[in-house]
């Protein structure tokens, strides 16, 4: 049976869209067929993280308001048989989305793919709604700040309360990543600690990206992280992170780009 995965938070910039192309080629490369789907109409930047740009023609509003069938704006990725983009718009606004074809459109995407990845736009307005309404889970993404925290609990409360599941009844299953995450920094009180995070959120973690130039590096070539450099920290910790969504049982651990002194000093002895 398919799953709709919502990738959401209250502050903007925290890595949604970074989250959303990592786990999407994580869970690709397991074999399961995925679609991630960019809700942030008027900005666009899931394509540019995907490297598909220049490949797309028609977009998820034309197809919400039937101007485009799905399969002419599906955008399939090549680099993975299993993983396609459906884009946003750049020229229209969120208003242009409409609550029946946004159903009908997820709906589509549910008898396609197994896993269908929304990205969310950060805020609480109409097109983070949208993006959520039809979730069977969510990742809240957060950084270890304190405003980045706040947001992130107003949004687990529209989760439990502005979703279809909430109006049946029915709990929607949440999960939290945090990003650009330093032990260090945290140690020296420049950053909220992860149990800190964990006491204000009360969600289960799913996964601690650790502060990483590879991010940063793998977004500038288009690529997600988790193919771009699959040994990097952040990339091992979003594919550890898709193993639990997976029901796996995986430590949980900060990864770490910083080889051991022995490492270098071995390596520098081999040149």
């Amino acid at each position: 049976m398919s799953k709709v995965l919502v990738v959401t938070s209250g502050k903007g910039g925290v890595g949604k869209t970074t989250t959303t192309a990592a786990l999407g080629a994580a869970i690709a490369q397991s074999g399961s067929s995925v679609c991630v789907v960019d809700f942030d109409v008027g900005l666009r930047n899931l394509d540019l993280v995907m490297g598909a740009e220049r490949r797309v023609v028609y977009d998820l509003i034309n197809v919400v308001n039937g101007d485009a069938k799905l399969a002419q704006a599906l955008i399939r990725d090549k680099r993975l048989d299993k993983l396609a983009l459906l884009p946003a718009s750049q020229t229209r606004d969120k208003d242009a989305l409409t609550d029946a074809g946004v159903a009908r459109v997820m709906e589509e995407l549910r008898e396609k793919f197994d896993w269908v990845i929304c990205d969310s736009p950060a805020g609480i307005e109409r097109g983070a709604t949208l993006a959520m309404r039809h979730a069977d889970m969510a990742v809240v993404v957060t950084n270890p700040e304190v405003s980045s925290v706040r947001d992130s609990d107003r949004i687990i409360g529209l989760l439990d309360s502005k979703t279809i599941k909430a109006e049946k009844g029915e709990t929607l299953e949440k999960h939290l990543i945090l990003t650009r995450y330093d032990p260090n920094r945290a140690d020296r009180g420049d950053m909220l600690k992860v149990e800190d995070v964990l006491e204000i959120l009360s969600i289960p973690l799913l996964a601690i990206i650790p502060e990483s130039e590879e991010v940063l590096r793998a977004s500038n070539v288009g690529c997600p992280v988790t193919l771009n450099n699959p040994l990097s920290a952040p990339a091992r910790a979003y594919a550890d992170a898709v193993r639990r969504l997976q029901g796996e049982a995986v430590p949980m651990s900060v990864p770490s780009d910083r080889k051991s002194f022995l490492g270098k000093f071995f390596t520098r002895r081999a040149a």
